[in-house]
């Protein structure tokens, strides 16, 4: 696993979400670089990690990740919050904080789960990669973008970002979808020994804020912002203020 450190300071891992790599972190860490020293992790079979070899499910890129970075806080964007999530919940003393950056316990909606996306949108996604990965990427990013009131800004900086360090291999792509279509991670937010913070972007498409806000609640110690302006990727967009809210939590944790 290659992972690429940046700045000076306390440690802090960053985990990118489905089809990007950690070089989309660019503005965040550069909004942190001076207070952290931060470990972008590339997950396996995006970027860098492309050829790792390590599946794109839950246990197995939160072992990897741990193999491969200090004892630190993470910071998981939309996938990369499942991974982190499934890790603190397992490795509680390597994880002494959690930030979830529009991420969720549980991404497909459930009937105790109103705030979820509806199941047919992660299948007709499923479909897509096998059409046309290419088209099914770029419609999952601009519901990304979508609802930001920097909307193309942000669509075009994520689509100069999904291939900037090469084509994702579809296979993992697929293995990515299935896995935020199956994962439901709410029994671990009731027992979880990690104190958290759950970022939400308040016209996210992806994420209900909903959601996230009610994790929050499920969670034994955590805390929840909303960045007003923000779709799925305020740390485009908005890094000052999500840099502000991770660094804050942070220092009231000593982490």
């Amino acid at each position: 696993m290659r992972v690429e450190v940046i700045g000076s300071g306390p440690p802090l891992v960053l985990l990118h979400g489905w089809a990007m790599h950690g070089g989309i972190f660019a503005p965040l860490a550069d909004a942190l670089r001076e207070r952290r020293t931060l470990h972008v992790v590339d997950l396996p079979g995006h970027g860098h990690n492309r050829d790792c070899g390590v599946p794109l499910e839950l246990e197995a890129c939160a072992r990897a990740v741990l193999d491969a970075v200090p004892d630190a806080p993470w910071c998981g964007w939309s996938l990369g919050g499942s991974i982190a999530l499934h890790a603190a919940s397992k490795q509680p003393q390597r994880i002494p904080a959690l930030a979830m950056l529009c991420a969720t316990p549980k991404f497909v909606v459930a009937d105790d789960w109103p705030q979820g996306m509806p199941k047919q949108v992660f299948e007709g996604f499923a479909t897509g990669l096998r059409d046309d990965w290419r088209g099914t990427i770029d419609r999952f990013i601009a519901l990304e973008a979508f609802g930001s009131d920097r909307m193309r800004e942000e669509l075009h900086i994520l689509r100069d970002a999904v291939l900037a360090r090469g084509e994702p291999a579809p296979h993992v792509l697929a293995e990515g979808l299935h896995t935020l279509e199956d994962s439901d991670l709410r029994d671990a937010l009731s027992g979880m020994r990690v104190p958290s913070l759950w970022i939400a972007g308040r016209r996210d498409r992806l994420v209900n804020p909903l959601a996230m806000r009610e994790a929050a609640r499920m969670a034994t110690d955590a805390g929840f912002v909303q960045i007003e302006h923000a779709g799925h990727a305020p740390f485009l967009t908005h890094a000052d203020d999500v840099a502000e809210a991770l660094l804050g939590f942070l220092a009231e944790q000593g982490a």
